[in-house]
């Protein structure tokens, strides 16, 4: 195993990412590929595609977010990329040996949830270069991507803790598993050191493609009196919504906290706090472009958090959360950076 790195894929993004010349951009519900038209980059030869989790593809959260990217990529960098949808775990396994039957440079797995799918297929085929989202995989052909969730969650908890009116705060997870958990715990961590008086309460769902049951879970936390809830549910979270929509237009004050980007430009600014920010696409484009340079450093485990960027809050926060609120978030938040406050984790 190479030695985990901490900056790099930032780094690298400031010095690699080039806009080339004019190319093309055709899409549908499978892939994107690079092409010659115009008004994007000329056509590469590169080919790079990601496995999405249950969630799919257009979970309004960090299946998307990495999507984009790679389309992102398409329209600079002239690269075709493509990607298959997992509708159950038993998918994840045979979508990744697709990709690399089909000569696919790098192939992304999006979520911990291809962890294992994902090790098994980079050892059987060494030759192909593999990279995964909130997983770390022990392989010389992958490079994994960690988040420290429990640092940008930490942040949306001060928000949560100096605007509740009730002093009761929720918490929607879409499955319970470490990831997930990070996002809790430092959620409820700034809820504590903002607030000690407030009351927590955490649901989980049974996965990140069950709305219902996130508009269920939502329904639950808010006739228990909470008035804000964090969600970190993928897909279910549009559930966790779609059910404070319905108490707003009745009149009831809600708020939700979005998750990994912001949600407020989808779900509108009336009913989304904050967000707490994942730069997820960061990760994307960097490791991307790391393929595309014929520079791929398979073997590393990177970890970004709070120093690097990698986490945060929305920069859309200020409609809704008054100054001094953001001002007190900007304290923790340099507390954390210069090791002043360890958040935990677990």
């Amino acid at each position: 195993m190479k030695k985990a790195v901490k900056l790099s894929l930032f780094m690298l993004l400031a010095f690699s990412l080039v806009l080339a010349a004019c190319g093309n951009n055709s899409s549908n519900t499978a892939a994107t590929t690079g092409g010659d038209s115009e008004g994007t980059a000329a056509t590469s030869d590169i080919k790079i595609a990601m496995v999405t989790d249950t969630g799919g593809v257009n979970d309004k959260s960090f299946n998307q977010t990495s999507w984009e990217a790679l389309q992102a990529l398409e329209k600079e960098q002239g690269v075709t990329v493509k990607y298959l949808q997992s509708k159950s775990e038993a998918d994840y396994q045979p979508n990744l040996n697709q990709f690399v039957k089909d000569g696919y440079n790098l192939t992304w797995g999006i979520g911990f949830a291809l962890e294992s799918a994902l090790g098994e297929i980079a050892k059987q085929n060494p030759d192909s270069n593999f990279a995964i989202i909130d997983a770390a995989v022990d392989a010389p052909n992958v490079e994994s991507v960690l988040f420290s969730e429990n640092e940008g969650a930490f942040l949306v908890g001060v928000v949560a803790g100096k605007m509740t009116k009730t002093n009761k705060i929720g918490f929607v997870g879409g499955m319970d598993s470490p990831t997930i958990k990070k996002f809790e715990v430092g959620f409820k961590a700034g809820i504590e050191a903002a607030n000690p008086d407030a009351q927590f309460t955490a649901v989980y769902a049974s996965g990140f493609d069950k709305p219902d049951e996130g508009k269920s879970a939502a329904a639950t936390l808010y006739n228990d009196g909470a008035d804000i809830v964090f969600q970190a549910a993928g897909g279910t979270g549009t559930g966790v919504f779609n059910e404070a929509l319905d108490r707003k237009n009745q009149g009831q004050e809600v708020w939700v906290i979005g998750v990994d980007k912001d949600q407020s430009i989808e779900f509108g600014t009336e009913i989304t706090l904050t967000s707490m920010i994942k730069r997820v696409d960061v990760a994307i484009k960097t490791v991307s472009q790391q393929v595309i340079d014929g520079t791929f450093k398979g073997g590393t485990i990177t970890t970004l958090g709070l120093k690097d960027d990698g986490v945060g809050i929305a920069d859309t926060s200020n409609v809704n959360v008054p100054q001094e609120v953001l001002d007190e978030v900007q304290s923790y938040k340099e507390k954390i950076v210069n090791g002043e406050i360890k958040v935990p984790a677990e």
